[in-house]
């Protein structure tokens, strides 16, 4: 071809530029894969008794049990609120990869077959 075109043909669009912009997306992509690896989140059970820290990502990095919610006579009660504080700290690890990912997503026209965690 004469020129370089790379169009493609008719409506095909530049493959250089859509080359770039692809390179672009996968460039937010790892930023913000980067920032829910360092972002945290907290979820809580038992009005507050028992706190876990989670990652943007969903690694449980930090626990924190009131001395209220120990009841020796109930080990179970205590398992459940820390489950209870794991499982709201993983949703709100959801709702923000859900923030930070899902516009990414839907620019490339959904997350099938990017191999996106939480997505």
């Amino acid at each position: 071809m004469p020129g370089g075109d790379q169009s493609g043909g008719p409506g095909g669009g530049d493959l250089s530029q859509l080359l770039q912009q692809a390179q672009q997306m996968q460039q937010r992509l790892l930023e913000a894969q980067e920032e829910l690896a360092r972002a945290e989140v907290t979820g809580t059970a038992g009005g507050g008794l028992v706190q876990a820290t989670v990652t943007g990502g969903g690694e449980v990095i930090g626990l924190q049990i009131d001395a209220q919610a120990i009841d020796p006579s109930d080990p179970e009660g205590l398992a459940d609120l820390v489950l209870a504080a794991i499982r709201d700290a993983n949703r709100a690890a959801g709702e923000l990869q859900q923030q930070t990912m899902g516009p990414l997503a839907e620019g490339l026209g959904g997350a099938g077959g990017l191999g996106l965690p939480g997505l």
